[in-house]
């Protein structure tokens, strides 16, 4: 039986080139997409895939939330995260969020299908180039406490940071969200207070910053 994966990039160039290489390779199968985070939680529910390639920085709702998400479902698929970012930040976070796999997205493409079929055995595969910091990183940090934002800021406020980082506006933040804008507004100050920040363009350079979203993908 093939092996069933859901491509989630915002990029449709990058989603189209790994589904045609996927269907060259015997045992896979493309079976969705998604664009952003939000859609690829979702589609994950509907259509449930063996494995999910993920790209990390995506609008909205970024592939480490949507990973995040996607591991806390009932029979939740295997993730891998593709990136372009080899700092050890983003591969813990990835990891900590529940992917089993992270891959670097200018490694071969044999390599994505080493890491995927690694995954559905049940291990975890890292691309060679990262393993080895990162691995003794990831266990400093999950037994001393990071300090990132993933650990500082609660679900609802890392993605009213995200959004707002992103330009949207507290109106447009609200109605993605689905939560009123007096809510946004109380978000915003407590965000502000506990990072002691005092501008949404602070507020922006934190988020760059911490991996929770990126301007220059």
């Amino acid at each position: 039986m093939a092996i069933k994966i859901m491509l989630v990039d915002d990029h449709k160039m990058i989603r189209d080139g790994l589904r045609t290489l996927i269907s060259q390779h015997k045992g896979m199968e493309v079976i969705g997409e998604a664009s952003d985070g939000h859609t690829a939680v979702q589609t994950v529910m509907h259509l449930r895939p063996d494995v999910v390639v993920i790209d990390i920085g995506m609008p909205e709702l970024n592939g480490i939330e949507a990973t995040r998400q996607i591991t806390a479902l009932k029979c939740a698929p295997k993730v891998i995260g593709l990136s372009m970012h080899a700092d050890h930040r983003y591969v813990a976070q990835m990891l900590k969020a529940g992917a089993s796999g992270y891959v670097l997205k200018d490694s071969a493409f044999e390599e994505l299908v080493n890491a995927i079929e690694t995954v559905v055995k049940g291990h975890t595969f890292l691309s060679p180039q990262i393993s080895g910091t990162v691995a003794s990183e990831f266990k400093r940090a999950a037994s001393n406490g990071d300090g990132t934002v993933y650990s500082v800021l609660t679900v609802r406020e890392r993605e009213v940071l995200q959004l707002m980082s992103e330009g949207r506006s507290t109106k447009d933040t609200a109605s993605a969200l689905g939560i009123s804008v007096k809510t946004i507004e109380t978000h915003r100050r407590q965000l502000m207070n506990r990072l002691n920040l005092h501008s949404v363009a602070e507020l922006t350079k934190y988020a760059i910053k911490e991996g929770l979203t990126s301007l220059n993908k």
